[in-house]
């Protein structure tokens, strides 16, 4: 049976919202959550973003069964392999029983580069991410780990507070290289939106959880959810590489200029109150070879979300 979640977006929200948000999403009857990974919102107007790994420490405390994946961290330059292993095996920890899903991926220089460290293309951020990956891999096995790497170096670590089972690595991709790979190193597959590319990772002996990420406004006119996402998502309009290259807040801000709301309207965001349009995007993204989707709600007003989802949406995938 398919799995239908809801992402609490670290770029919007107050941490303690989201925790909020996770304990109504779990009312609500969604299957899981995914939580995003920024140290910057993609512009000044979405105007958060908490760490997300105290946060998850809120969610565990406040929901009780529901699943959550983190999608995605990049642990190739903010964070270092060793310090996300031990990141995210505290965080399964704290989640302990339920399924935990550890979304990695090449990351975007709008939060790694800050720390000084060249951000180098997408080729090389590609063998840090599976070098990365082998030195998670390693560390959650609970023995102490030396390793001497092209990217990284680890001496003599051993991590004490580790999950009972080990969670899976999701890894994202958007490209047939990056599918690829992720069949090589990965055990699942992320994405925004029904990509094709989950069928490459397939067809590479891909093997474990498919995750696939949908971008809504529910409100109550579909000229009133463009406004909205206009005016708080127009990233999601750039096209190619720029969400990935594009350093600062600013940049983006200047960038989307040329993005219009006829361009939202136009583009894959869910907008306006119609529950069908939902559910034909769910099903869209399951005919792709996805089996899990989960929906972010563009902002403040959640509870439309959560609304149309347990009336109309959530209830055709039962």
């Amino acid at each position: 049976m398919p799995e239908i979640g809801y992402t609490l977006s670290s770029e919007e929200h107050h941490p303690n919202d989201l925790v909020e948000y996770a304990s109504r999403a779990e009312e609500v009857g969604f299957d899981f959550l995914s939580i995003s990974d920024h140290f910057h919102p993609w512009n000044s107007e979405q105007g958060e973003s908490p760490f997300v790994w105290s946060t998850l420490g809120g969610v565990a405390t406040a929901t009780d069964d529901i699943d959550v994946g983190v999608g995605v961290s990049a642990p190739i330059v903010r964070y270092h392999p060793a310090i996300y292993a031990q990141a995210a095996a505290t965080a399964a920890a704290m989640f302990d029983g339920r399924d935990f899903y550890a979304g990695v991926g090449t990351g975007e220089a709008l939060n790694e580069h800050f720390v000084g460290d060249r951000w180098p293309e997408h080729e090389v951020r590609l063998e840090m991410l599976e070098e990365a990956v082998e030195v998670v891999d390693r560390l959650w096995s609970g023995e102490q780990v030396s390793h001497h790497g092209e990217h990284y170096t680890v001496e003599n670590a051993k991590l004490f507070t580790l999950p009972e089972e080990r969670p899976p690595i999701c890894v994202s991709a958007y490209g047939e290289r990056t599918a690829k790979a992720a069949a090589e190193f990965g055990d699942g597959f992320w994405s925004v939106g029904p990509q094709e590319t989950v069928q490459t990772w397939e067809a590479e002996g891909g093997d474990g959880p498919r995750l696939c990420q949908l971008q809504a406004c529910v409100a109550d006119s579909e000229d009133e959810a463009v406004s909205t996402a206009h005016e708080l998502w127009p990233n999601s309009g750039l096209p190619g590489e720029m969400s990935a290259i594009l350093p600062t807040p600013t940049h983006f801000e200047q960038a989307t200029q040329l993005v219009s709301e006829d361009d939202i309207r136009e583009g894959s965001i869910l907008t306006g109150p119609d529950a069908q349009q939902h559910i034909d995007a769910i099903q869209e993204a399951l005919d792709a070879g996805y089996d899990h989707v989960y929906t972010m709600q563009i902002g403040d007003d959640q509870e439309a979300l959560f609304d149309l989802y347990r009336e109309e949406v959530l209830p055709s995938f039962s």
